[in-house]
């Protein structure tokens, strides 16, 4: 497989902790190829890691609209990498607008795909759920919602995970939700079938009841930041609770390894980065905040999907609707 091409200049803490986590993917046998201002990255690489030369980099402060204007910055330059055919795959830490208007711009859509989404994946009590739109279209057409579907669908099956679409809605109720909610129901149902479960409220994310959940980008960003925030504060409490008493303080450090274990199933690090899914090419987008693990697994994701041919799975699923 060819290399991944990493946005080495993308993130809160880049360049240092996406060198480390590129350092620390190859060592599992992922092949990276660095893109950014190479001497900055020369110095902090200390194994044998190639660089591409990328003059410029956006800021996480900068509008997204200046990839048009910066051929130079490292995401742009990593696109047109991917679109030569010259790497497998894209991910970046960066600005998440400019990393969807470069994948926009350079790469173009999938045919058939309108809008592309961001699908975001949560765990459940029955696995794994993904969420598609997680932010990339705030405002959306019944229509686009079927097509998150069917990519998301195509997601699922290149994870290894047998999928049913659910609709998110403020019941489960086939009457209830608003006017996109209302519209999109029976779309989906024309186009899934027995595919289509219904209806889920935003506790089913966690439950497993449906394995693929469509939304519009607005809901979905809400859906993710309140998940985010809400295991954040829970494990704080759980600190806390663990710390006030002697005998509190003596069951934490029994409870140790237990809890270690449930952190890693909802800490974001551990999911890497989002797929854009419906650009021509395996585009993948994590948090600016992303520490090394999460460039990390970022890296080793993007490498399983490629493997597992996600983009060609997308294209069909997306044909399918056509036909």
């Amino acid at each position: 497989m060819k290399p991944i091409a990493l946005d080495a200049m993308g993130g809160d803490r880049a360049p240092q902790v996406t060198v480390e986590g590129a350092l620390r993917a190859q060592r599992a046998g992922v092949p990276v190829l660095l893109v950014g201002d190479e001497a900055r990255l020369r110095p902090l690489v200390r194994e044998a890691l190639p660089i591409h030369h990328a003059p410029d980099a956006i800021g996480m402060a900068e509008q997204a609209t200046e990839v048009r204007k910066r051929r130079g910055s490292s995401i742009v330059v990593a696109m047109e990498l991917l679109k030569r055919g010259e790497v497998s795959a894209v991910v970046s830490m960066g600005h998440t607008g400019a990393a969807m208007a470069a994948a926009l711009f350079v790469l173009g859509r999938v045919k058939g795909v309108e809008r592309p989404a961001l699908l975001v994946e949560f765990p459940s009590q029955k696995g794994r759920t993904f969420l598609l739109d997680g932010g990339a279209n705030a405002d959306c057409r019944p229509a686009f919602l079927v097509q998150f579907a069917a990519m998301g669908l195509a997601y699922a099956e290149a994870s290894g995970v047998k999928a049913r679409v659910g609709l998110l809605s403020i019941g489960e109720e086939e009457g209830k939700g608003n006017a996109l909610v209302l519209e999109a129901y029976p779309l989906l149902q024309e186009a899934f079938k027995e595919r289509f479960y219904g209806n889920v409220e935003g506790r089913d994310i966690f439950l497993g009841t449906a394995e693929v959940v469509v939304t519009d980008g607005f809901t979905g960003n809400v859906v993710l930041k309140l998940a985010e925030g809400e295991a954040q504060v829970l494990f704080a409490w759980i600190k806390e609770a663990l710390s006030q008493t002697l005998l509190a303080r003596i069951g934490g450090l029994l409870a140790r390894p237990a809890l270690k274990r449930l952190y890693a199933r909802v800490d974001p690090s551990s999911y890497g980065a989002m797929p854009l899914l419906g650009v021509e090419g395996a585009v993948f987008i994590g948090h600016g905040s992303a520490d090394a693990r999460a460039v990390e697994n970022a890296l080793k994701r993007a490498h399983a999907l490629v493997g597992a041919g996600l983009l060609d799975r997308v294209r069909a699923a997306v044909q399918a609707l056509h036909v």
